[in-house]
């Protein structure tokens, strides 16, 4: 069964789909207009991270910033794969990957995804676009600093975890989260920029526990799919 091709949730996943790109087209647009490559884009929104994390994502809060539909269905597969049952996100925004991701979890007979979110106007959002596709009973979404939200722990073993929430901290949170991933549990990092934060760096040294390979999706953006091998 897959209930993200045709039936409710993939009705809701294609509204929200053309929401976000309508909220979204004017950030694109200027951008666009600047004329820089997306690496100097990159380096911009991790110096202003680094300046005021918190302040940067409030200015964001009307926009999606999500994953493409592609990439969703990616998600979904990959759940699907690894037959998870505990799935952690990192930066949830307005539900659109948590939904693919419940969509699994729901096609497999259940489970939980924990969400993370620092704005809350977001999270109420992603809360009534989950509860929208009928997967409310599957998400828990936590709302502030990740780095608080999720260390008085996720409840049991992690087998799924997509970090796409500020690139600075996605090393942070694979640190509070580690000690909860099952052997073979898989990471995905939603543009892991080597110069944010170290965690390309770690994820990609085999003494730390880990296989790790960039992604073909979207060339360049610094995709990573990651394993945890012991």
């Amino acid at each position: 069964m897959d209930s993200i091709s045709s039936g409710p949730i993939a009705e809701v996943l294609r509204r929200l789909h053309q929401e976000a790109a309508s909220a979204d087209a004017p950030l694109m647009q200027a951008a666009g207009r600047e004329a820089i490559t997306f690496e100097q884009a990159m380096q911009r929104v991790v110096d202003a991270e680094i300046e005021d994390l918190t302040g940067l994502y409030r200015g964001y809060a009307g926009n999606f910033l999500s994953v493409e539909p592609e990439f969703g269905r990616f998600l979904y597969m990959l759940a699907r794969s690894c037959k998870a049952k505990r799935i952690v996100e990192f930066g949830s925004s307005m539900g659109i990957s948590a939904i693919y991701m419940a969509a699994a979890l729901r096609d497999m007979g259940g489970g939980i995804l924990i969400g993370t979110e620092l704005e809350p106007g977001k999270a109420e959002r992603a809360r009534a676009n989950v509860a929208a596709a009928g997967l409310a009973d599957l998400v828990e979404f936590r709302v502030g600093d990740a780095r608080e939200t999720l260390g008085s722990g996720v409840g049991g073993e992690i087998d799924m975890v997509l970090l796409d929430g500020a690139f600075t901290l996605y090393h942070a949170v694979l640190t509070i989260l580690e000690p909860h991933l099952k052997p073979g549990a898989v990471i995905v990092g939603e543009n892991a920029l080597q110069q944010a934060s170290g965690y390309i760096d770690y994820v990609r040294d085999p003494r730390n526990g880990y296989l790790s390979v960039p992604l073909p999706f979207s060339p360049g953006r610094g995709n990573e799919l990651t394993v945890k091998t012991k």
